[in-house]
């Protein structure tokens, strides 16, 4: 029974992180098109921008994806997943997600010191990058060794390429 509990806190956590980093970049989307408004209200939106990433990054963020990891090792080690190939393969798309979060974490200092090193369209690229691994990750644990890999990672291919199209079919029709 406490798998289960354990679980559910997992989904629970995971929904959590999920949707702080999907906002946090759409937050360095806005933050830098900041930067194209007269002084004055670029100061203020600023001011607020770095306010509003500081929390989320900190209060719901990090926190979330701190106990997304140890309820995941929780689950892995007391159902004993790590013996399992799709675990392995779904760990490798949850390594990438880390990453994404510590490199957003840098973002988030980068932008609060006023560097602004990416545009609003590579910002929007690669809030997608998140959707991605998301995918994986879900369609990796609920098919588990069901999974026909090619046709898996060819989804996922074809998928990441809907992504970019869409972002370029807005970049496009709203001018970015």
């Amino acid at each position: 029974m406490t798998y289960l509990y354990i679980k559910s806190l997992h989904i629970i956590f995971v929904v959590s992180w999920m949707a702080g980093l999907f906002y946090i970049v759409r937050l360095f989307v806005y933050h830098t098109e900041a930067n194209e408004k007269p002084e004055h209200e670029r100061l203020v939106l600023q001011r607020q921008f770095v306010i509003m990433e500081h929390k989320l990054w900190y209060i719901i963020t990090t926190p979330a994806m701190i106990l997304t990891v140890l309820t995941g090792l929780y689950m892995t080690w007391d159902a004993r997943w790590y013996q399992q190939d799709w675990m392995l393969v779904k760990l490798g798309f949850v390594a990438g997600l880390l990453v994404y979060h510590f490199m957003c974490q840098r973002m988030v200092h980068q932008f609060k010191k006023g560097l602004f090193l990416w545009s609003s369209i590579q910002l929007r690229l690669w809030n997608e990058l998140a959707t991605v691994l998301l995918v994986a990750i879900v369609f990796t644990v609920i098919l588990k060794s069901t999974m026909h890999w090619i046709y898996g990672l060819i989804g996922l291919i074809l998928f990441a390429a809907g992504i970019l199209s869409a972002v370029r079919l807005y970049r496009f029709f709203f001018r970015l």
